[in-house]
């Protein structure tokens, strides 16, 4: 299988200016807890970006749910394998969430095929990890369960978290141009949790 033909399958990666490496963007209206939070003032997803500014263009929600609908594609995982290798990080998700626990397994897959690229995955959908022993996943990969509320303190059933806040960041993209330069702290499990500004 070459790029194209894994492209047409997956539906493509992104590449967010702000990110070292490539993304995989699913529709935020499909994130199982995370569309029910956007109606919750002061919520992290209260105003999400994803339902906003480029992400209403027809042309970008014909993508985002193209690649929803490819996720049950009998080759999707060969397919991502072939999108992804010799890519030096992958961030899952800067739009969307993990659909199921199928989703998950086919994830892990994935990365147990890419095994010199550091994988991140944030996600709110808990219900999908609690059974899920996080000696299970692949070393190359990173899950943080994200907090739901502004100013909450990181959630205590999972090793690796993130949390928003409007007094304190550990994130340093805003004073480095909205980039992450040189910072791999989301990909790194020596760090259990990564705090991002409320903007």
């Amino acid at each position: 299988m070459n790029k194209k033909e894994a492209k047409q399958i997956t539906g493509g990666l992104s590449k967010p200016s702000k990110m070292p490496g490539p993304s995989y963007n699913l529709p935020a209206t499909a994130c199982r807890t995370g569309a029910k939070l956007a109606k919750v003032p002061g919520s992290v997803c209260s105003g999400c970006y994803a339902l906003k500014g480029r992400y209403r263009f027809p042309n970008v929600q014909k993508a985002l749910n193209r690649r929803l609908n490819s996720l049950n594609h009998p080759q999707w995982i060969k397919a991502m394998v072939v999108l992804i290798t010799g890519e030096p990080v992958m961030r899952w998700h800067d739009s969307g969430d993990l659909q199921g626990p199928d989703h998950v397994k086919k994830i892990f897959e994935v990365c147990n095929n890419t095994p010199d690229t550091a994988h991140w995955l944030p996600t709110r959908e808990a219900q999908f990890l609690k059974f899920l022993d996080p000696k299970v996943i692949p070393k190359n990969l990173i899950i943080r369960m994200s907090s739901h509320k502004i100013n909450q303190p990181p959630v205590k059933s999972w090793p690796w978290t993130s949390t928003v806040s409007t007094t304190m960041k550990t994130c340093p993209a805003l004073d480095q141009g909205n980039s992450c330069g040189a910072c791999r702290a989301c990909w790194d499990r020596k760090i259990s949790n990564v705090t991002y500004p409320k903007h």
